[in-house]
């Protein structure tokens, strides 16, 4: 099939080179013009996912209209705060007949929106499909096992999506769970924030262990008010992404987290960062959206005092262990 990925940074290239192994004409849209320059020139992207040798086949370009023309399948796979923007600005060259599947993780500013919420509201009509699960695109480039799941409310889109990007090292499942699918992606990154702020202050792998644990019952908690199934909370985009994202050496947001542990401000962390650590923005997003949901989430309250209201991390982690004895479970 002929594919446009929309997004050329790391998880972009590596789906985008996934595609064209697996035999899809595939094209790559990317915003920095060395990006294309580079895939097309030496079959690399070393400004995102260096040391991967791309497939030879896999085009490259700056050019949305050219990326998407003929295109049955579109892949988005730009950073949250600007999906909504890009899908915009795509909509005229998009097939009214194709396929859109969603690889962003995040929920929207203001508007709350799951990123699958974004592209119906902005190219209603087709299809979507969100992808999501324990997946560093590093690992995925190198061919390493990797399994994911495809969740959407029209099985035929979602099982379309398993057989485009299914290979002998990337398990693809399905399900039409598509809110806990997503809520997953999207705040397991809050979490690995709190895990690496644990890291960094070195309070130890039984703190780490409780934060984890927790944390997927606060996902679960908000997932079950938006009427999500709890059982996609301890399947691949639930806990599966939880583990990697909060223990993983690659995790962005857990090394956000740890860089703020030992001392730094979210502005010194930030500051020269070419990737998007998606954590800091679903923490403001999912700390307003559990406001106004009434669901208690403890440890997104904490992240949000250490990210934004400049409490300690010490002592945002001290009044979790401090608060009221309760149950375990809700």
């Amino acid at each position: 099939m002929r594919c446009a990925v929309l997004g050329a940074g790391a998880w972009g290239t590596a789906l985008a080179n996934l595609l064209a192994e697996n035999g899809h004409a595939t094209t790559l849209w990317a915003l920095e013009p060395d990006v294309a320059e580079s895939i097309m020139a030496a079959h690399t992207n070393p400004r995102f996912l260096p040391g991967v040798v791309l497939h030879e086949s896999l085009r490259a370009t700056t050019d949305k209209a050219a990326a998407l023309a003929g295109a049955s399948v579109v892949v988005f796979a730009a950073p949250s705060h600007v999906l909504r923007e890009v899908a915009s600005h795509a909509r005229a060259w998009i097939d009214p007949t194709a396929t859109l599947v969603v690889a962003t993780k995040g929920i929207e500013r203001v508007s709350f929106a799951l990123m699958t919420d974004v592209i119906h509201q902005e190219l209603g009509g087709r299809p979507v499909v969100a992808l999501s699960g324990p997946s560093f695109a590093a690992e995925v480039g190198q061919r390493l096992p990797t399994a994911v799941v495809a969740a959407s409310t029209d099985a035929s889109a979602a099982e379309l999506t398993q057989q485009l990007f299914s290979a002998p090292h990337f398990r693809v499942y399905t399900t039409d769970d598509v809110v806990g699918v997503e809520l997953g992606g999207a705040l397991k990154n809050v979490m690995a924030i709190a895990t690496g702020i644990c890291d960094g202050l070195q309070l130890g792998f039984n703190a780490r262990a409780a934060l984890i644990t927790r944390g997927l019952a606060e996902m679960a908690r908000l997932g079950a008010k938006l009427g999500a199934n709890p059982l996609t909370f301890a399947g691949l985009a639930g806990v599966g992404d939880l583990v990697l994202t909060c223990t993983g050496s690659l995790s962005r947001n857990r090394t956000v987290g740890l860089e703020i542990g030992r001392g730094a401000t979210l502005a010194e962390v930030l500051a020269g960062r070419e990737t998007v650590a998606e954590g800091v923005v679903t923490t403001e997003s999912t700390f307003a959206l559990a406001a106004r949901e009434g669901v208690e989430m403890p440890i997104v309250n904490a992240v949000h005092r250490i990210l934004f209201e400049r409490q300690p991390a010490r002592w945002a982690l001290v009044e979790l262990m401090g608060r009221g004895l309760r149950r375990e479970q809700d």
